[in-house]
């Protein structure tokens, strides 16, 4: 599905005032302090879910809590959201939904649409994502705001990308990880290449034991700031066979 979303927008102006001040709702939920221009009650079940994001984060890919608040602007109707953006960021093109870090903490900006918790949870964890780690490439970021933007049932085998990743992987379809790699541009990330690198995760984190092993180092050495080299040349010399096996995991 074609995602209208924006990785992260390094801004060098201050965090709107509004942060600062009350709004109609607001809530913690771990990490995130919510702003909503409309009452959250019915909303408990997502606020739920990021309260537990982080801990997930940590547990799954062994990620370092950051004690760095992440302030969650959420908008009832896209008029309103349009003219907050344009407001306080008026060159920043629009979005369905989208995560900016200016030179405090990350903000994430989403109004309820048809897929508000998927936009939250997707924003959410780019938020987290970029708290952690120093910098992330671009289809890592995207293949695990894809990943976590699913309800936590289903993230392993519940996500609408699976059923067009095995056709894709029983056709031979799937392009290598490196082609994902050489990826710098947001631009550059329509329908198929959010599907890939969905689909490149699913299998770093339930494929072989080795994979794994692999990844958690990665993400390690691109923690300490440090240049970890090429995912894709890490797994091949781990795993010889890594097509192989890729073939194997989608079946």
């Amino acid at each position: 599905m074609l995602r209208l979303l924006i990785a992260a927008v390094v801004l060098t102006v201050a965090a709107p005032a509004a942060a600062q001040t009350r709004w109609p709702d607001e809530r913690e939920a771990g990490p995130f302090r919510c702003h909503a221009d409309f009452s959250l009650a019915g909303q408990e079940p997502l606020l739920d879910e990021l309260a537990l994001l982080q801990k997930d984060l940590t547990a799954i890919l062994s990620a370092r809590e950051s004690r760095e608040p992440v302030h969650l602007f959420l908008f009832q109707t896209r008029a309103t959201y349009q003219a907050y953006l344009k407001q306080y960021f008026p060159k920043v093109p629009y979005r369905r939904a989208l995560y900016m870090k200016a030179r405090g903490p990350g903000m994430v900006f989403a109004w309820q649409g048809a897929e508000f918790d998927i936009d939250v949870r997707h924003e959410s964890t780019h938020a987290l994502l970029h708290a952690w780690l120093p910098s992330v490439p671009l289809w890592l970021d995207e293949g695990l705001a894809e990943y976590f933007e699913v309800p936590r049932d289903k993230r392993a085998a519940g996500n609408p990308h699976l059923e067009t990743v095995r056709a894709q992987v029983a056709g031979g379809q799937l392009p290598p990880l490196a082609d994902l790699e050489a990826l710098t541009d947001l631009g550059d990330m329509g329908v198929s290449e959010y599907r890939d690198a969905w689909a490149w995760v699913h299998f770093l984190l339930h494929g072989p034991r080795e994979v794994r092993e692999e990844f958690i180092r990665y993400l390690g050495e691109l923690e300490t700031g440090g240049d970890p080299g090429p995912l894709s040349e890490r797994l091949r010399r781990r795993l010889p066979d890594l097509d192989r096996q890729v073939a194997e995991h989608f079946r």
